[in-house]
């Protein structure tokens, strides 16, 4: 995050510039720490529930500094944020007088009281909280106040590589969580403690850059607005920002902007429906002078590519879609401009391959689908004044190969349109004639008595250069295969246009015809009746908008006993077969159910299809290839739907198909089946629902809900997103609530979902559920089939973010594992902590150690019966026992009479049973027999008693790492040290043996140096190949470490040891006799080098001291030549 602060303000003299900068270089250093570690005023209008910044005013309010405020700071940010990667500007602007000023008493004491009298103040601490907070802001960011003056406000934008969204452009404020249209307006809120600043006013407003519309929110403190009162005491009410004279009924407090309310019924029916015809000729926009540089290399369009499109707006949103010509792949961008070029909302497209996200619809018609959300009211007046463009971007995301762009228009025939025709340059014209050329129709048929088409032809290039009125043009429908012609009339175009040119023709037609004309068999052709070879044409299919038909099968009658229900939806293909999907709860192929898709009409009800042989288990999923045109009609009307019956129940459940537009959640593989919770005691008995969920381009999760039955008892719900790893038992779960809401249908969205979450979506086991929000009982539940996340939605790690993961036996306290970790093994999880049997081997016991499952074989302890016991393994156990021979072994097969046994923890042991403590992470504690008795059931668990060691501590050590006892070294012996008697009490060490191979030393706590392993305990003198043996270091092997001593010679032994070097010198060898002291070669190479030692520094300071006369003398020697030199000159 990025902070410029730009001030503006008036200084009378040179004096007030000086004070102004001693001031700031006498606080600066002082509060440099402080700005270090405090947050910023951005983020604490972003974070509700942060203390710190609460600390953060304090400190500051108790702060011995005294600054003066300028006249008007505006402090400019840059936020992009993390997910969605909306580019936010927030611009604070806080107007206060020049003469403000804080400061603080010298004492401690009196700097707390203050600041507890600010925050209790109930008059003056609102406004007081502004300036601190515009003093934070100052503090923090003094050394650019130099740099914000003399330039202007940076915009800061995330770098391209490090970007995880895909919509560069946006149309709308994101402030903290809350989504904010352009030209809106509202209070800050900064959540508790505060709440909402009543004198903080915020807006959303758009700002050019570079050709584009980028938002930012402005904040500015509106205190200053307010009206002067009349009275001497006034009072600041509740919810106001202005104060008010008691009793006074005039508001004077400031007001938001806000839009005056508009009929959404009457504007969605004014304007709905809206079109659009790209080719080369409707983009000459695009080269003019205001955008050559942005296009100036794409308009050229040799293929002739030809786009159209449709454009429904439906609550706030912008569904669009399109046809493109076949020739060329999919576009990658879809930007809407106004007339003046300026791009105020661009949308990056999927590409191939669309199975990255499932868009089953795209796929199979081929169109390009997409919703431009919450539109502002702005660029609503541009859309319904049709000011608006909209230019579609071919090539790679750095690079644009081809732009097409159009007006979007309105066009009374698109709210009947069930048909539409993408026009293209046909086979055999010439390209460079036909450059630019193209267009589209809009078709409308009646299949009544009197069948009937009705044309809407949008066009252009079929005109010669020299015709200019009254221009006669030939329309043409045929069948290609029949060789049959449907339609041919001449009309005139009175004044041709080189963009755009509309035709409407109506014409009555046959029965077979419009059949081969709703399976895509007729061809239309446009063509100049002067000029043949000016001719565009393309097949009548159906219509360009992406839509689908969903709906729930429930009982029509509310009082049935069934538990049936299910969910249906089916969309239409270009060449008019009708792909449909059944699902269904609670109806099997057992009960030999008869799917049919049927017309209702009211009273009258028809079967048009029967689905039945395409079902198996719970789902029918196949393509009706010949649909009628009459069924065609009534599938658009809402008049077609599907009923499943069985025997004596002619329609068990039924639902009639509603039209949807595809777009974020819809344009998903498949809905998923909102269950009715069995055990649900407020949950109606035919609720039900269905749920589409999909992440979009933009690493956004969306989805839509509809449910039934809840019409006759209205109450609010909850939407939860469910999520486990596995479905197992015990496995841990998350929770995540979406939303809320009352009615039979929702329709939401995530902004800035966390990948870590994204990506569970995917991998893990989800489940979306509704819940009462009075009762918080389950009602509806239905698990998650195939929800696919965009490649680029993904966590990318680096080496710095890379998430730690502890390894097992890893106990660093850096390595912090959650308390809700779980441990999964043998098809199930377990708690941290928890022990258990492993299913797969019962003589193993487990536990649940740092997220991590550990097994380990059970350890049977050595036992020795009593003569009056005998030796028992019972069937099931991994160890024996000793059960007294009058006592009977119960079975636990007879499973009449209950094991009698102990439980020690969460374990259960058996009456008789003995057993060694499992303590995990170290396993069995073989030094810890537990017994349980066999007829009192009293668990007693003693621990070994170790015998007393011949040798010292120091010396003694464990032959095994998990030895009960130490041993004495076995090279070593000692005077007066004899075996005692052995006690029969005490349990012993197991008898030593041999050990010769290598793996069992190094297991035992032997040690490995140098290629050569030593067992535990021994003691050596290393070896040198350079020196030989080192006899005057001695190594030891202890628990597999390895601890090397020189040997260290006393002062008494040195110089006994110089006494026996003179003698050995002086005399001859043997003449001291048998009292001749033993001479150490160790202790003498010591005593001499520490000799040489005190020698050196001897040395040492005698040369030092030499050095320092000299050179002293060398001084003197100077000064007498200069002083000989200065006598010379003057005589």
């Amino acid at each position: 995050m990025s902070y410029t602060i730009t001030t503006a303000s008036k200084t009378s003299n040179n004096k007030n510039n000086t004070k102004k900068s001693v001031a700031s270089s006498s606080w600066r250093s002082r509060s440099a720490n402080k700005c270090n570690n405090n947050k910023s005023a951005s983020s604490i209008l972003n974070n509700n529930n942060n203390t710190q910044e609460v600390d953060m005013l304090k400190t500051i309010a108790t702060t011995s500094t005294r600054i003066t405020f300028p006249a008007t700071a505006t402090l400019t940010t840059t936020a992009v944020t993390g997910k969605s990667a909306r580019l936010t500007r927030t611009t604070i602007e806080s107007t206060t007088s020049s003469s403000s000023s804080l400061s603080s008493s010298s004492s401690s004491s009196s700097k707390a009281s203050s600041a507890r009298k600010f925050f209790a103040s109930n008059s003056t601490s609102l406004n007081l909280l502004y300036k601190f907070i515009i003093f934070s802001i100052l503090i923090c960011t003094t050394p650019m106040l130099v740099n914000g003056r003399r330039h202007a406000p940076l915009m800061v934008e995330e770098p391209e590589g490090t970007r995880r969204n895909n919509r560069p452009v946006v149309s709308e404020c994101q402030f903290g969580k809350t989504v904010r249209e352009i030209g809106s307006t509202w209070f800050a809120d900064l959540g508790p403690p505060f709440g909402v600043m009543y004198c903080i006013k915020c807006e959303c407003v758009a700002v050019p850059k570079k050709r584009r519309i980028v938002v930012r929110v402005q904040c500015k403190n509106i205190k200053h607005e307010c009206p002067p009162t009349l009275c001497s005491d006034p009072v600041q009410l509740p919810g106001k920002c202005c104060k008010t004279c008691p009793g006074d009924k005039n508001d004077t407090d400031v007001s938001l902007d806000v839009p005056a309310p508009v009929n959404i019924e009457e504007e969605e029916r004014n304007m709905k429906h809206f079109a659009a015809l790209l080719t080369g000729r409707t983009s000459h926009f695009l080269k003019g002078e205001e955008m050559k540089a942005m296009y100036a290399t794409s308009t050229y369009n040799p293929q002739n590519i030809v786009a159209t499109g449709r454009f429904l707006f439906h609550k706030k949103n912008l569904y669009y879609s399109f046809y493109t010509s076949a020739k060329n792949n999919r576009p990658h961008t879809i930007q809407f401009v106004n007339d003046a070029g300026t791009i105020l909302e661009e949308h990056q497209l999927q590409t191939p391959p669309l199975a990255d996200t499932q868009s089953v619809y795209q796929n199979a018609t081929g169109k390009v689908c997409g919703v431009w959300r919450r539109v502002p009211r702005d660029y609503k007046r541009l859309l319904r004044d049709e000011h608006l463009h909209v230019v579609l971007l071919w090539g790679k995301k750095d690079q644009i190969d081809l732009a097409l762009g159009g007006k979007i228009a309105k066009y009374t025939a698109l709210q009947t349109e069930l048909f539409s025709s993408l026009l293209e340059p046909a086979p055999g014209t010439k390209p460079a004639l036909m450059s630019g050329a193209g267009g589209t129709a809009i078709v409308s048929t009646s299949s009544g008595a009197a069948a009937s088409v009705h044309l809407t032809l949008v066009f252009n290039g079929v005109f010669a250069s020299d015709e200019y009125m009254d221009t006669p043009i030939n329309i043409r429908v045929e069948s290609p295969d029949r060789k049959e012609i449907v339609l041919d009339e001449i009309q005139k175009v009175r004044k041709p246009s080189s963009e755009v040119n509309v035709l409407e023709i109506s014409s009555p037609i046959s029965i077979p015809m419009l059949r081969m004309m709703s399976r895509g068999k007729l061809l239309l052709t446009i063509e100049s009746k002067m000029t043949p070879n000016l001719r565009i044409q393309g097949h009548i299919v159906t219509r360009t908008t992406c839509e689908l038909f969903q709906t729930l099968l429930t009982p029509h009658n509310p009082d049935a006993k069934t538990k049936g229900s299910g969910l249906a939806w089916v969309f239409l293909n270009t060449d008019g077969s009708l792909s449909y999907n059944i699902e269904t709860d609670h109806i099997s192929v057992k009960d030999r159910p008869e799917i049919n898709l049927m017309e209702d009409l009211g009273k009258r009800r028809t079967m048009l299809e029967n689905l039945t042989p395409t079902f198996n288990f719970n789902q029918a999923i196949g393509t009706i290839d010949k649909l009628g045109p009459k069924a065609l009609e009534s599938l658009y009307t809402g008049d077609l739907g599907v009923n499943i019956a069985i025997e004596n129940e002619p329609s068990l459940i039924r639902g009639h198909f509603v039209p949807r537009p595809v777009a974020d959640a819809r344009d998903s593989a498949e809905p998923i089946l909102l269950k009715r919770v069995e055990n649900s005691t407020n949950a109606p008995a035919h609720a039900m629902g269905m749920a589409w969920i999909a992440i979009d381009n933009e690493c956004n999760l969306h989805y839509e809900i509809t449910v039934n039955g809840f019409q006759a008892n209205p109450q609010y719900l909850q939407i939860y997103l469910e999520e486990k790893p596995i479905e197992a038992i015990g496995a841990p779960v998350t929770r995540k609530l979406l939303e809320e809401f009352n009615g039979s249908y929702m329709e939401g969205y995530v902004l800035g979902m966390p990948s870590n979450e994204l990506v569970k979506l995917e991998n893990s086991v989800c489940y979306m559920e509704i819940q009462s929000k009075d009762t918080n009982e389950l009602l509806l539940r239905g698990k998650l089939k195939s929800t696919k996340v965009p490649s680029h939605c993904f966590p990318v790690h680096t080496d710095n973010n890379v998430p730690n993961v502890a390894a097992p036996g890893d106990h660093s306290d850096t390595n912090i594992i959650s308390p809700d970790a779980k441990c999964f093994h043998s098809g199930r999880f377990y708690d941290e902590s928890e022990q258990w049997r492993n299913a797969n081997d019962v003589c193993q016991m487990c536990a649940c150690q740092r997220g991590q499952p550990t097994c380990e074989p059970i350890k049977c302890p050595a036992i020795q019966c009593k003569p009056n016991e005998e030796l028992v393994r019972r069937e099931g156990e991994c160890c024996s026992m000793c059960i007294p021979q009058n006592v009977v072994v119960e079975s636990e097969s007879t499973g009449v009479q209950t094991v009698r046994g102990c439980r020690l923890g969460d374990q259960f042991h058996i009456a008789g049973a003995i057993w060694h403590p499992f303590l995990p992470p170290n396993g069995f504690d073989t030094c810890t027999t537990c017994t349980c008795d066999v007829l009192t059931l009293e668990v007693r668990c003693p621990r070994m008693v170790c015998p007393p060691l011949p040798c010292s501590e120091k010396l003694a050590y464990r032959p095994d790492k998990k030895a009960c006892c130490k041993v004495c070294p076995e090279s070593k012996s000692y005077r007066g040290d004899k075996p005692g008697p052995i006690n029969s009490n005490v349990l012993q060490d197991q008898e030593s043996h041999k050990i010769t191979s290598t793996e069992e030393i190094l297991n035992q706590g032997g040690c490995k140096v140098l290629n050569k392993v030593y067992e535990n305990g021994h003691e050596w003198h290393p070896i040198l190949a350079s020196h030989g043996e080192q006899k005057c270091i001695k190594c030891r092997c202890k628990d597999s470490k390895v601890n090397c001593d020189r040997k260290r010679c006393s002062r008494s032994t040195c110089q006994q040891t110089r006494i026996s070097s003179k003698r050995k010198f002086y005399e001859k060898p043997g003449m001291g006799g048998a009292n001749e002291p033993t001479f150490d070669e160790c202790c003498s190479a010591q005593c001499k080098r520490s000799r040489r030692h005190h020698r050196r520094i001897h040395q040492e300071r005698t040369s030092g001291a030499a050095a320092d006369e000299r050179q002293q003398s060398k001084r003197q020697q100077q000064q007498q030549q200069a002083n000989w030199n200065r006598s010379g000159s003057s005589s």
